[in-house]
């Protein structure tokens, strides 16, 4: 590890450095990008075994620390993880490059043409948790969509982000644009996150991935525009005119295709002309799956060993096996509980009621609303973005799974032919 005496110089070179090389990015060719992202992932492979011995290092000192089993199977490199993060990058350079695209050409009454063009932000500062193959994500993307990035990863993954970084800047380099382009903080300092979060001179955006704790720190002290989401507190509404099949696979999958995600279904809403016939068969299919289930007077009339749902529930993103549980009289009580306690991260309506689709889709405030469908699908990749650096549930700049558009900002251009105003 580089022993840094003087962190705010540190980080002033940093950011200097970040800047010139977002020029170099910001006019780099489809071709070169391209062929930079297959020159990491050929280099990744070539150093498959140094990349496992540099990953042992932070298992072992997790290890020491008492990091939970969860943390470090997150942090582990194994040859499946390698595999993806290599398939990751040939994956974005396949993807179209938005950068150049110019769209909403218009002529005007004066004859000049007035249109919008795709161009970077410039310098994109991402600060993560955990999961070393972020490093690699999060480059890749920036990479194509010609931003310079700075990188801070968390403390636990130091030796294996720096080898990841490694492989980054000899296939930058070995295609002729600057190593500076991707940088990898080297340090473990907390302060240097402090710092990148006040370099509006440097940094352009700020993108947190991790516990709300830091993604609430970030928002609330950063003097540079964050892209972020708190919570994940999804809900699913199962409405009266609700086919009983999918609402059952609806349901089910939007809570247990996986526990620990953004996406997962936390609070269930069901009709109170539906619940009835459906919530003891969900209840039954949920509690074989170990799913603890909380919910409100009605529900456990209806649902054996339900626990009573206290208030905290409803604004409670478990990420685990605990299901919130509440029946409601009509979709105007679903529309205002989840307008209420929705996190504006994902919610979906389960009916076969076009009429009523329309309206939640129209009335729900979230960043994905769906129609018969699992909330898990919230998901870059699933929604054709080809990947994501993360789900912003803020209005501006971007909403929902951020991919490459999303990490570039249009200007207007105007074409003319000598034309002056009059």
């Amino acid at each position: 590890m580089t022993e840094i005496t003087d962190l705010e110089a540190y980080m002033m070179a940093l950011g200097k450095q970040a800047r010139v090389a977002s020029r170099r990015l910001a006019s780099a060719t489809t071709a070169e990008k391209n062929s930079a992202l297959h020159a990491i992932a050929d280099d990744l492979e070539r150093q498959r075994t140094s990349l496992m011995v540099e990953n042992r290092k932070d298992l072992a000192a997790g290890a020491g620390k008492g990091l939970a089993e969860a943390l470090l199977d997150r942090l582990e490199l194994t040859d499946g993880r390698i595999d993806s993060m290599i398939e990751g990058l040939r994956q974005i350079a396949a993807l179209p490059d938005p950068i150049g695209e110019i769209f909403d050409m218009n002529y005007r009454p004066t004859g000049i043409q007035v249109g919008r063009m795709r161009v970077p932000l410039g310098v994109v500062g991402i600060i993560y948790e955990s999961r070393p193959n972020v490093t690699a994500d999060a480059a890749a993307l920036c990479l194509k969509s010609g931003n310079a990035t700075v990188l801070r990863g968390g403390s636990e993954a130091f030796h294996s982000n720096q080898a990841i970084a490694a492989s980054i800047h000899r296939g930058l380099e070995s295609v002729g644009l600057p190593r500076e382009a991707v940088q990898v903080l080297e340090t473990t300092d907390r302060a240097a996150v402090g710092s990148m979060i006040g370099m509006p001179d440097y940094i352009d955006v700020i993108i947190p991935r991790g516990g709300k704790g830091l993604i609430e720190r970030i928002s609330n002290d950063a003097r540079v525009p964050v892209i972020k989401h708190l919570d994940g507190i999804c809900h699913v509404y199962i409405d009266s005119e609700a086919d009983y099949e999918k609402a059952l696979q609806v349901a089910f999958n939007a809570k247990t295709q996986r526990y620990g995600t953004c996406n997962t279904m936390e609070t269930l809403l069901v009709s109170e002309e539906a619940a009835e016939k459906i919530l003891p068969e969900l209840a039954r299919m949920y509690q074989e799956k170990g799913v603890e289930l909380r919910g409100c007077p009605t529900t456990q009339r209806l649902v054996a060993d339900c626990l009573s749902a206290t208030d905290e529930d409803w604004d409670t993103e478990y990420l685990a096996p605990i299901l919130s549980i509440k029946v409601v009289k009509d979709l105007d009580e679903a529309i205002e509980h989840i307008n209420s306690h929705s996190s504006q991260h994902t919610d979906s309506i389960v009916t076969e009621n076009y009429t009523r689709a329309r309206r939640f889709l129209a009335e729900v405030d979230s960043s994905s609303v769906m129609v018969n469908a699992s909330t898990r699908f919230a998901d870059g990749f699933e929604y054709g973005l080809g990947a994501e650096i993360g789900i912003s549930t803020d209005k501006f700049h971007a909403r929902g799974p951020v991919g490459l558009e999303g990490l570039t900002s249009v200007k207007f251009i105007v074409l003319g032919d000598g034309h002056i105003r009059q």
